[in-house]
């Protein structure tokens, strides 16, 4: 797969976009299959790793690791590492990452009721 340019007209236009318009800005962020379903579980509390690979058994490692990392970019999840051996890492939501539970708890509601309705 090619790389975009940091550079191209649709780097610009998403970026603009995103600067416009407050749903583009909230897909950037959220955006995707999995990051959603990481948040949602990560709103319960603080979760281990493995704790979030069990909750979730579809992902893979390496998509549950990228998308970790950029939650933790864009301020939504905070990793925290333990100085201790073995390692202990937990992740939890930021207080930006926070304010997005009632959006995900709608999406939940929602998704009930018309699982339902079919």
């Amino acid at each position: 797969m090619t790389a975009i340019k940091e550079s191209s007209t649709r780097n610009f236009n998403k970026q603009a976009s995103a600067t416009y318009c407050p749903v583009t800005y909230v897909m950037n962020k959220i955006g995707g299959h999995w990051k959603p379903i990481i948040l949602y579980h990560l709103s319960n509390g603080p979760k281990r790793y493995s704790e979030l690979k069990r909750a979730i058994p579809e992902i893979t490692e390496k998509m549950l690791i990228q998308h970790l990392k950029q939650l933790q970019e864009d301020e939504l999840v905070l990793r925290t590492a333990e100085p201790v051996i073995p390692p202990f890492v937990t992740y939890s939501l930021t207080p930006s990452g926070a304010g997005l539970q009632p959006v995900l708890n709608a999406m939940a509601t929602w998704g009930l009721d018309d699982m339902k309705r079919r």
